[in-house]
């Protein structure tokens, strides 16, 4: 019902469990089940035998998430932290949706939205559940993993009936009911299983846990912090951790950490660095409590740490404050983790929970930091099977006995220079598919609705990725004439659509293996395709067309009218074809050899060249017997500064003249006056140039605005370019450049915060400035063919509106990349003759590589350099995504009888609308609301606006759809439903049955 959970019984979770795994090879929608061999390690008189697991939160806050953490490899169990206000009354003070994840994870919610004695039982009912899969499957020693409590916020609260029966029933749950529950089914069902017997059930022991997380609320004071522990260890003799906040370190040192790591728009006060626990308390503490619990014989550590509140600024939550976790939490805690392990001299143990993740748990480990806990790091897509990894990359490792000081200071000392956790220096560009999420059949490559030409992303990756890179080219020529020049200079947008980027900043490299396939498979496609035959669609019958322009444009689109069996002459008023790539962008971006090969697949299907030729009237051509013209002449006419004073060099004829080789002069300061790719190529050939010493770009926005891509910037950056933001260039004289400085203002049309003059200047050394703002639009050829063209020179489309004239490319849009005029390229050829480029789209799903596609699931690269191969998760052939990231498991990926996808069904008592299943999801869509809804009752559905249905008694099935709601008999293929949504309702009731409320 809305977000209100519905705790499952423990006998439909052992039903699912149970018939999940005969039937799907699964458990809650994990398939990679970790089975642990070796010994185990003692902590707290018991043992665990992996050394981590679900921090306290969402993954740990129903039996479901518990059980699916054990299966993928969790031992260590941090449970959802239990306090006096619990149920309906903390619900109602929880907006949401309360998780955002998408990089470092924001939440606004903190303890059980369950009743404390509902939670009680959840927590027992997970603990019987590990105990009998265990035995039962070989996971492990049915007594190898440890439950901890987390409770809180304050002693009253703490010492309250409801939480201090918590405790002691954790301690010892033997006469609870739930104890009861779980027993009594576990010897009803023994016929169930083939490893446990009765011996077996009654030997599990009720106490569920002798540990405790103290957590308290930013703003506690330090006696009452103690107070609490001090109870939790002498009146209820529980081994205790403190959790420590990480404004421990200081404001000063926060604040800078998170500005040089990029995360400089994480918006935060000094308030609670006031407030919270002070260092110069929390040392003597500490000591205090490190002695009273050895008196007692019981374990005391610190956790590390709490998440870090943080102002909502950007919408991110509905909240006003939300807590900060994940990689931009991980440079604040290991720091405090150092000086914690300095100021005891390792003597303190150390659990950790403040980014940890693939990446960097080996380290800690090592550096005897122990039991690890993730939230954030399961909250992303991999989901729980992203702790089998973990599992195998500690398998077998070695930890030093107590804190290392040495080696927790040297990873501390790695975050500042390394990669992991500086956030990019331009803002991700939005992942979703602008499109709603489908009810039925979603399963998508988005990568392919971010690229302008729908590139069959997914079916070239998996033959890269095989080696065949003949076949790879040949899916991709079918669509991209210009394999070559966008395998090196693609601005790869498909890039900032790849579910893979989740996981690695890097992607699926989607540019890179398309440059492979290019290099790898070019002499064998070249050779069929000069060796076949064209087959003519029947528009390009007396088609004769002339391409004016022999740039990229021009050369993908006489590939695709003469493919397509048109014949097409290109007239280039230059000596060589290949425009702006071969004349403009430098060598060290790409080489001469590669363009020559693109030229030479355009020319393929008999394509004529016409160099040095320029052309001035479309009527001429016309006239001259060809049917159609295309312009496709770039946009070569130069920007303006606008400089009072002084000259500008115009970017174009600058780099022309530098690849070319002719000398300049430019003096020892060069001021590039733009921001874009091209204000990137210019500053790096300027650095090269004889003679310069420095290269400033002079921009007026700040780097956060600038269209450049992030590569290309961070490479000028690296070359030792310097960037002057928010300054407006003036005019030159004396070699100085008189600059005004701007502020941001609102944003503008483009979304961007507009510059706003200050009235203050500044001076920049400047013996050459070079103007890289906007190519424009050479109109005479359209004027003269009386095309209509805006204010900024371009025609209404490549139909430019005059019959037999079409354009393609920068003339159409302005400068724009590469890819958009290959796109273009096809517009043309689709409208002229008819031509199509769908040849290969069904090979973006490989039903026969889905093992292999599952198992990339949750896998980490840890060392993206030495591997070569795209690590595609095949979203065309299966996503699940939502099912992935759902800590609760509310989404479930059905097989449909009928069907040829997945079908996934959300689970409405499961849920409570956390949202995160709506971050992830490609489509611009929330599963929890949008996808198909099974309900457990009719007061659930009725509370609910969801598109679903509820099974009833009679065997009919209440349905609700867009179109309205009624009872249907889905075993009738005529009762009125969708199809997909009846096999798929039949499919549930079927196959799917412990799904269904019992």
């Amino acid at each position: 019902m809305s977000d209100v959970m519905r705790p499952i019984p423990f006998a439909q979770v052992m039903d699912w469990i149970l018939t999940e795994h005969d039937t799907q090879a699964s458990i809650f929608g994990v398939r990679k089940a970790y089975v642990h061999e070796g010994g185990a390690e003692p902590i707290f008189a018991e043992k665990i035998e992996t050394p981590f697991g679900p921090a306290a939160g969402p993954n740990t806050q129903l039996a479901q998430n518990i059980v699916a953490s054990y299966v993928a490899g969790s031992r260590f169990f941090e449970l959802k932290t239990v306090q006096i206000m619990d149920g309906e009354e903390l619900s109602a003070c929880v907006n949401k949706p309360c998780i955002v994840a998408e990089d470092e994870c924001y939440n606004c919610e903190w303890s059980t939205e369950l009743t404390v004695p509902d939670a009680f039982a959840e927590y027992v009912k997970a603990w019987w559940a590990c105990k009998l899969i265990a035995r039962e499957y070989g996971l492990g020693d049915p007594d190898g993993f440890v439950f901890n409590m987390s409770v809180g916020y304050s002693l009253e609260g703490i010492q309250s009936p409801k939480v201090d029966a918590y405790i002691e029933g954790m301690k010892d749950a033997s006469g609870s009911d739930v104890w009861a529950e779980c027993r009594d089914w576990a010897l009803a069902n023994l016929d169930r299983f083939d490893n446990v017997d009765a011996d077996f059930v009654n030997s599990v022991s009720p106490q569920v846990s002798n540990s405790v997380t103290e957590s308290t609320l930013h703003g506690c004071p330090p006696d009452e912090i103690e107070r609490i522990a001090t109870y939790l260890i002498t009146e209820k003799g529980v081994n205790t951790y403190i959790k420590c906040n990480p404004t421990l370190l200081g404001y000063d040192f926060a604040r800078e950490r998170l500005n040089e790591l990029g995360f400089d728009y994480i918006v935060f006060d000094d308030t609670h660095f006031r407030e919270d626990l002070q260092w110069a308390d929390a040392v003597p503490m500490f000591e205090r409590l490190i002695k009273l619990c050895a008196e007692k014989g019981l374990a005391f550590g610190v956790k590390l740490t709490n998440t870090f509140p943080v102002d909502v600024t950007r919408g991110e939550l509905p909240s006003e404050e939300m807590y900060m976790s994940g990689r931009s939490l991980f440079p604040l805690t290991i720091e405090l983790a150092r000086r914690i392990a300095q100021q005891f001299d390792g003597r303190l143990r150390i659990s950790y929970s403040g980014g940890a993740d693939a990446r960097n748990i080996r380290a800690l480990y090592a550096a005897g930091i122990w039991p690890i806990t993730m939230a954030t790091n399961v909250l992303k897509p991999g989901g729980y099977e992203r702790f089998f990894q973990i599992a195998g990359l500690l398998a077998g490792e070695k930890r030093a006995e107590v804190v290392d000081v040495d080696a927790v200071t040297e990873l501390a000392a790695r975050v500042a220079s390394g990669k992991d956790y500086q956030k990019p220096i331009k803002p991700a560009k939005p992942h979703k598919i602008d499109a709603e999420l489908p009810l039925m059949s979603c399963f998508t490559a988005p990568c392919r609705t971010g690229c302008p030409i729908s590139q069959d992303i997914p079916a070239y990756l998996s033959r890269v990725d095989e080696g065949k890179f003949a076949e790879a080219l040949r899916i991709i020529v079918e669509k991209n004439a210009l394999p070559h020049i966008t395998g090196n200079l693609c601005p790869h947008p498909c890039g900032a659509k790849c579910e893979r980027a989740f996981y690695e900043p890097e992607g699926a490299r989607i540019r890179d293996h398309k440059l492979d396939a290019a290099r790898g498979g070019f002499d064998e496609v070249l050779r069929e395709l000069k060796a076949t035959p064209v087959a003519p669609v029947p528009g390009a019958a007396g088609k004769s067309v002339a391409v004016i322009g022999g740039g990229p444009a021009g050369l993908a689109t006489a590939f695709f009218l003469t493919r397509a069996g048109a014949e097409v002459t290109i007239f280039e008023r230059t000596s060589a074809l290949g425009g702006v790539a071969r004349h403009i962008i430098p060598e060290f971006r790409i080489s001469h050899d590669d363009i020559d090969r693109d030229v030479e697949l355009c020319l393929a299907f008999g394509a004529k060249a016409v160099l040095d030729r320029e052309v001035t009237s479309v009527q001429a051509l016309l006239d001259e017997g060809f049917t159609d013209v295309v312009v496709a002449t770039g946009a070569w006419a130069p920007g303006k500064v606008g400089l009072k004073a002084g000259e500008e060099i115009d970017v174009l004829e600058f780099l022309e003249t530098a690849k070319a080789g002719e000398p300049m002069a430019l003096g020892t300061d060069v001021v590039i006056v733009g921001a874009g790719n091209t204000a990137m190529d210019a500053a790096r050939v300027a650095k090269r140039a004889v003679g310069v010493q420095n290269v400033r770009i002079v921009y007026r926005r700040t780097k956060k605005e600038m269209p450049a891509d992030e590569e290309e910037l961070q490479l000028a950056l690296e070359e030792g370019v310097e960037l002057c933001e928010l300054l407006a260039p003036l005019g030159v004289t004396d070699d100085v450049l008189a600059c005004e400085v701007m502020r941001l203002g609102e944003p503008d049309e483009s979304g961007r915060r507009r510059p706003e003059g200050t009235g203050e200047t500044v001076k920049v050394p400047a013996t050459a400035v070079i103007c890289a703002v906007g190519e424009q639009i050479e109109r005479g050829l359209y004027e003269g063919a009386g095309v209509e063209l805006d204010r900024r020179g371009r025609p209404a489309g490549t139909a430019t509106g005059v019959d037999h004239v079409w354009a393609a490319g920068d003339c159409r849009r302005g400068p724009a990349t590469f890819v958009e005029a290959i796109a273009d390229a096809q517009a043309v050829a689709r409208a002229m003759v008819g031509a199509t480029f769908e040849a290969f789209e069904e090979k973006n799903v490989r039903a026969d590589k889905l093992d292999a596609i599952m198992a990339r699931k949750g896998d980490v690269c840890v060392d993206v350099a030495a591997d070569r191969t795209s690590r595609c998760l095949g979203c065309a052939t299966v996503c699940e995504v939502c099912c992935d990231v759902c800590p609760n498991r509310a989404n479930v990926a059905i097989k449909v009888p009928g069907l040829a996808q997945q079908q996934v069904v959300h689970v409405d008592g499961m849920c409570n609308e956390c949202g995160n299943c709506a971050v992830f999801c490609p489509w611009s869509g929330r599963p929890y609301k949008d996808k198909l809804t099974l309900f457990w009752s009719a007061e659930d559905m009725d509370a609910s606006e969801n598109r679903g249905f509820l099974p009833l008694s009679d065997g009919r099935v209440r349905v609700r759809l867009a179109g309205g709601e009624g009872t249907y008999d889905v075993r009738d293929a005529a009762c009125g439903l969708p199809e997909d949504v009846r096999l798929t309702i039949c499919a549930v009731c079927d196959d799917y049955a412990y799904l269904l409320a019992k």
